[in-house]
């Protein structure tokens, strides 16, 4: 099958043979990950959507993509219009939509390995509403359809030593103990990949571009631990750090051991476990607290050894970035380089710096393909990046002890005054964020209109969150932090910020089929002592040092304080990562982090 059209006419015929009018199609895969690896990527194989959020519901005559407004434009562009309706939530949900389409009697099917259980019951309630069932599959039908469908990742698993973890996994597998003796339950379900590795203190290779390894685990309550991965994952070193209270299963053992816990009482994550996990407690007969997973709010509240491995990363990034920032501004006027060998180019510049791997594909877009968050380039879109377009490049890098994430744009030729613009409001934004201040307790949805009031002056807006959280040599994504109007496309409500949490501030501004504009640096929330104030404040610590174009800032725009920021975050810069580059790399860095000033001279 060459094309997706193909391969929807063959999942459709694979249907009618199961008895099934429809099925739906999540993104995800048995942990509910974001990025998933290759063997789970059956929405991307089945449309040819490439985001990292959405799902699909195929009909016997009438398909739906659905995405959020970060993927408006490139779901246009990966996926047929004559085959899928374009979906966009949250207007317009997926159980809305099966409802309004699924005709009265119809069999709808689902894998319940792939979706929460509160979104079983959101679509069986829609069906039911219109006579319709929904159906738990046994074997999920596209992998039926998919001939050249790839196994799981063999990869071994890694050790992440105490040394970058900052406290070693017996001592968090006793503060789980600990948690569960005031839950009053015996064990605890961990189904997040990011939460095993952090647990467990391991990492993996079966994700790509996220260092996590496929397993499940059940924590005890009294500080043991069975985890349930393919054996032939697990190295003797391994086995030898995770030592005699882990006990070592196939993952296949996983189910049954649910099934087991009779009698039991269970603590469950209904927003990260798959409704799978609770069929499966329920039919052995084990009582289900649904709780967040314990691991959570303790890995996104960073410990002192990792909050020093991510500045130690992240300045090794900056310098990477630096060198970067520097070849594109030489290449990209010639007119030859295309985004591809852009970020190729950077990609290579981080493995020879030290970098593991990348944390995330990088958005390396000119022009139009700027306007689209979440572009990736590929064979076919690869453009040239050619004068009088806008540069746009978001990228990451996984190193042994940090995550980095990082935008900057750069002007190709000279940049029209409405570039400059869009590009200096959304510089007061992200400085909007950078400099906040503001009392425990709030949340990343009260602060998000910081990073938005310049461009709403303007009557623009973007359609994506401001930040998102971070892990420590983890996931690029990370929860349950945000930045984000309270409506956001993730659901729940916003969590409050605490001291230790790492998140991206990263406004944007993106103009349909001309250009795109996002600045991107990762922050750290920090405690705050305000001489006469009277409550525990908080603030950001910026932790990303990267230049920020200055031939797209318009100076006039700025406040004395925005511009005092600009001038003294350019000055940390030189300082920080000036040491590390020497001759023409270095000339740049001090000529592009000169202080801006208001003369008319100095704003450019």
């Amino acid at each position: 099958m060459t094309t997706h059209h193909d391969r929807l006419t063959a999942f459709r015929a694979h249907l009618a043979t199961q008895y099934l009018d429809g099925f739906i199609v999540p993104l995800t895969d048995e942990h509910m990950s974001e990025y998933v690896g290759a063997y789970a990527r059956r929405l991307e194989w089945l449309t040819g959507f490439q985001g990292s959020a959405g799902g699909a519901v195929v009909l016997a005559d009438r398909a739906g993509i659905f995405t959020d407004g970060r993927y408006t434009l490139q779901v246009r562009q990966q996926v047929s219009g004559d085959d899928y309706d374009y979906v966009l939530v949250p207007d317009t949900s997926m159980a809305d939509w099966l409802g309004a389409n699924a005709a009265a009697g119809a069999r709808i099917g689902y894998d319940p390995w792939l979706h929460t259980r509160a979104f079983v019951h959101e679509m069986r309630a829609a069906l039911a509403a219109k006579g319709a069932e929904l159906v738990a599959v046994a074997a999920n039908p596209i992998d039926a359809v998919w001939s050249d469908h790839p196994l799981p990742s063999d990869a071994t698993l890694i050790v992440q030593s105490d040394d970058l973890a900052g406290k070693s996994s017996a001592a968090k597998r006793a503060e789980i103990a600990d948690w569960l003796g005031e839950q009053g339950a015996d064990a605890t379900v961990l189904s997040a990949l990011d939460s095993l590795a952090w647990t467990f203190n391991i990492r993996g290779a079966d994700v790509a571009r996220t260092p996590v390894a496929l397993a499940f685990a059940l924590a005890h309550a009294d500080g043991t631990a069975d985890l349930y991965v393919a054996p032939e994952k697990v190295t003797e070193a391994v086995a030898q750090h995770l030592g005699n209270a882990v006990r070592i299963h196939s993952r296949d053992a996983f189910a049954p051991a649910l099934r087991a816990l009779s009698g039991k009482q269970v603590a469950v994550d209904p927003d990260r476990a798959v409704a799978a996990i609770f069929e499966a407690l329920e039919a052995g007969g084990a009582t289900i607290l649904p709780v967040r997973d314990p691991t959570v709010l303790p890995r996104a509240l960073k410990n002192p050894v990792e909050i020093s491995g991510h500045r130690a990363a992240q300045l090794r990034d900056g310098v990477v970035m630096a060198k970067f920032l520097r070849w594109i501004e030489t290449e990209a006027p010639k007119g030859e380089l295309t985004e591809i060998a852009a970020s190729d180019h950077l990609q290579a510049l981080r493995e020879a710096a030290g970098a593991v791997d990348l944390s995330f594909d990088a958005i390396s877009a000119t022009g139009a393909h700027g306007a689209s968050p979440h572009y990736k380039a590929d064979a076919e879109s690869n453009a040239r990046i050619e004068p009088g377009h806008l540069y746009l490049i978001d990228s990451g890098g996984q190193w042994p002890d940090g995550t980095t994430d990082i935008t900057r744009v750069v002007p190709v030729g000279t940049p029209t005054a409405e570039m400059r613009d869009r590009f200096t409001r959304v510089l007061q934004g992200h400085i909007g964020i950078a400099t906040a201040v503001f009392p425990e307790g709030t949340t990343g949805g009260q602060i998000d209109s910081f990073a938005r009031r310049p461009l709403w002056a303007a009557g623009l807006d973007f359609a994506h969150g401001t930040g998102h959280g971070v892990g420590a040599y983890l996931s690029v994504h990370e929860g349950p932090q945000r930045i984000a109007k309270p409506n956001y496309p993730g659901g729940g409500p916003s969590e409050p910020l605490r001291a230790g949490m790492f998140l991206s501030n990263e406004p944007g501004y993106y103009k349909a089929g001309e250009y795109g504009i996002r600045i991107e640096n990762l922050i750290l929330v920090e405690r705050r002592d305000i001489p006469g104030g009277t409550e525990p404040m908080l603030g950001f610590e910026t932790l990303t040092f990267a230049p920020i174009e200055r031939e797209l800032i318009d100076v006039s725009i700025l406040t004395e304080a925005e511009l005092s920021w600009l001038n003294a975050y350019h000055a940390e810069v030189v300082e920080k990562i000036g040491p590390a580059l020497d001759g023409e790399d270095r000339a740049w860095l001090i000529a592009k982090c000169a202080p801006l000033g208001r003369a008319p001279s100095g704003n450019r």
